[in-house]
C-alpha cells in the first residue's frame, strides 16, 4: 500500500514541519535554522511548553549517556570478556552533542551552560565476587581507549568511601565491592536545554505552536505532506503543507508514522514501559553524594531499569534520585491515553508484536513483579545501594513513559530492541524517530545523520558549516587521541565543566 494522499487545501505552507517540542525537534530545528536561514520552519507541540515529556528532567535519567558508567553498554560475552565497541560508539556520539552545545553557547545562540549542564563524576558500582570480576574486566577493556583514558577503578572500601560516602556508610566491611569512576562526567537537564534551543529558534523566526495536536500526516497530491493540526484550547483546525516533516513526538511518534502510510514505517510496533523513581531533597543527605552511580540490572530486567543513585541539578537545586522501578502502562506518553497500545496494532505489525511478546515473557513477568512491588520492597532496593537510607527522606515520583521499538525480523518474526530507530521515506521527505536510550544525549549526531539521509543534495554545500559547528565532524575521536583531548578540553571550557 502506498502512502495516503490528502485533498484538503492547506491554510499554510512550510519548508519544514517539526512534530514534538522535545530535545530532538529542538536540536534539528536549531541546526536547520543555521544551515538554511531562509527556510520556513514550524513546530507543533501538544503540551503548553517545550521539553515537558521525555525531555523533562524528572522523566529521564539525565546522565548525559556517554557509556562512562552504564554497564548495559558493555555486557560480558559468553567467555566473560568485555567488548568496548558499543561504549566507544555511544561516547563518540555524545562528544558530537557536546560540540554542538558548545557551538551554541560560544556563538551566543543559547544562554549560560549552567542552566542545563553540570560537571559530575560517573561511577559504576557492584558487589559480589562475580560482579567485581566483571567490572575489573570492563575497566581493563576501556582504560586503553582514548575516550576512556581517565577512568579509575578500585575495590578499596576507604577509597570508595571518599568517592561516594553514602554507598559505604553502614556497609559490611567484608563485602566485596568494586567501582569504576570517570571524574569528567556530567548531569544534564534536557528540559532546560530544550527550552534554550527553542528560545533560539523563536528569536530566529521559527513558527512555534504549543497546545496543538497533530491529528494526521498525509501525502499531498504534489508530493509534499499535509499536516493536520488542532488547537487543544479552541478546537480550531488547520492544515500545513510541508516539503519535509520530522516526527519527533517521543511515544506519540509511532501513531503518526503509521498515519503517513510510508512503506518504510510498516511492521514497527511499540512496547511501553513506565517507571518510578525515589527522590530525596534532604540537604544533609544530598551534600554527601556527588556522583552518578550505576549498578547492574537484575535478572530479566530491561536496560532502562538499571538501578542508579544520581545527583541531579534541576532549576539550580541539587537532589538525589534513585531507581528506576519499572512498571507497565498501555500509554505511549506520560500524558497519553490507555488506548495508545491497542490503537497502535496494525496487520503489518501484528506478527512482529506477537513474536516479540513470546520471546520476552521474562520481561513481562519482571514488569508485573515490579508493578506489585510494595514500598517496603522498593526501600530495600534503595538500601542495597545506600545501606543507611531513611525512607522518610525519599518520595516516590512517576517517571516518563518509554516506548521500546518492536520491528520485523526475518528469522524470529519480530524483535524487541532497546535503543533508537530512525525511519526515513525513500524520497527523504519525511523522517521519524522511535525508541529511547541513549536518546537525548545523542540527539545531535542522530539529527545530523537524518539530515544526510533526507537532504543528500545539500550535503556538500552544508559541510563547511557543519564542520564549523562540530570541529570533529566526520572524525572518530577515539582513533585521534590528540584531537580528542583538544576538543574535549575546549568543550569543557565553553560549557564551564572545568
Amino acid at each position: 500500500m502506498t502512502a495516503r494522499t490528502h485533498a484538503v487545501n492547506p491554510a499554510a505552507t512550510a519548508d519544514v514541519v517539526l512534530i514534538g517540542g522535545g530535545i530532538m525537534s529542538a536540536t534539528l530545528g536549531s541546526i536547520i535554522r543555521q544551515l538554511e536561514p531562509g527556510w520556513d520552519i514550524s513546530v507543533y507541540e501538544r503540551l503548553d511548553r517545550a521539553g515537558m515529556e521525555s525531555s523533562d528532567p524528572w522523566n529521564n535519567a539525565g546522565t548525559g549517556h556517554s557509556a562512562l558508567c552504564e554497564l548495559n553498554y558493555t555486557p560480558a560475552g559468553p567467555d566473560g570478556s568485555v567488548n568496548p565497541v558499543k561504549a566507544i560508539g555511544i561516547n563518540e556520539q555524545f562528544q558530537v552533542s557536546r560540540q554542538f552545545w558548545s557551538h551554541m553557547v560560544s556563538n551566543g545562540h543559547i544562554g549560560s551552560p549552567q542552566k542545563f549542564i553540570h560537571p559530575l563524576p560517573h561511577m559504576s558500582f557492584v558487589w559480589g565476587g562475580d560482579s567485581a570480576e566483571y567490572l575489573r574486566r570492563r575497566y581493563e577493556a576501556l582504560k586503553p581507549q582514548p575516550l576512556f583514558e581517565t577512568i579509575e577503578h578500585t575495590e578499596d572500601h576507604s577509597t570508595l568511601a571518599e568517592w561516594a560516602p553514602l554507598l559505604m556508610n553502614g556497609r559490611d566491611d567484608n563485602q566485596r565491592v568494586a567501582a569504576s569512576r570517570v571524574p569528567g562526567g556530567t548531569d544534564i537537564d534536557f528540559g532546560a536545554l530544550t527550552r534554550e534551543l527553542i528560545g533560539y529558534m523563536e528569536k530566529n523566526d521559527v513558527d512555534l505552536n504549543f497546545g496543538t495536536d497533530v491529528t494526521d500526516v498525509a501525502r499531498a497530491g504534489d508530493g509534499r505532506w499535509d499536516v493536520s493540526v488542532e488547537d487543544r484550547a479552541t478546537g480550531e483546525k488547520n492544515t500545513v503543507r510541508a516539503r519535509f516533516v520530522f516526527i519527533g513526538a517521543g511515544g506519540g511518534a509511532l501513531h503518526l508514522l503509521q498515519k503517513t502510510g510510508i512503506e518504510e514505517g510498516k511492521g514497527f510496533g511499540g512496547f511501553p514501559v513506565s517507571g518510578q523513581f525515589m527522590r530525596c531533597g534532604n540537604e544533609e543527605v544530598v551534600d554527601q553524594h556527588l556522583a552518578k552511580v550505576y549498578g547492574l540490572a537484575g535478572p530479566g530486567a530491561p536496560p532502562m531499569s538499571v538501578p542508579h543513585l544520581d545527583t541531579r541539578y534541576v532549576n539550580g537545586k541539587r537532589s538525589l534520585l534513585f531507581g528506576p522501578y519499572a512498571g507497565f502502562s498501555t500509554k505511549f506518553l506520560k500524558r497519553g491515553s490507555l488506548m495508545d497500545l491497542p490503537m497502535s496494532l496494525r496487520p503489518s505489525n501484528l506478527v512482529p508484536m506477537l513474536a516479540a511478546g513470546k520471546d520476552n515473557l521474562d520481561l513481562t513477568k519482571y514488569l508485573v513483579s515490579e508493578v506489585i512491588k510494595s514500598r517496603g520492597s522498593k526501600n530495600e532496593s534503595l538500601r542495597e545501594f545506600y545501606p543507611e537510607a531513611n525512607s522518610g527522606d525519599w518520595e516516590l515520583i512517576t517517571a516518563g513513559q518509554r516506548v521500546q521499538v518492536i520491528k520485523r525480523d526475518p528469522k524470529k518474526g519480530g524483535v524487541l530492541q532497546f535503543g533508537t530507530e530512525m525511519i526515513t521515506s525513500a524520497d527523504g521527505s519525511i523522517g521519524a524517530l522511535l525508541g529511547a536510550s541513549p536518546g537525548a544525549s545523542t540527539a545531535a549526531p542522530i539529527m545530523f545523520d537524518m539530515l544526510k539521509r533526507c537532504f543528500p543534495a545539500q550535503a556538500s554545500s552544508w559541510e563547511p558549516k557543519l564542520k564549523d559547528m562540530i570541529p570533529g565532524y566526520g572524525i572518530r575521536l577515539n582513533e585521534n587521541p590528540q584531537l580528542a583531548r583538544e576538543i574535549m578540553s575546549e568543550t569543557a571550557k565553553v560549557l564551564q565543566l572545568q
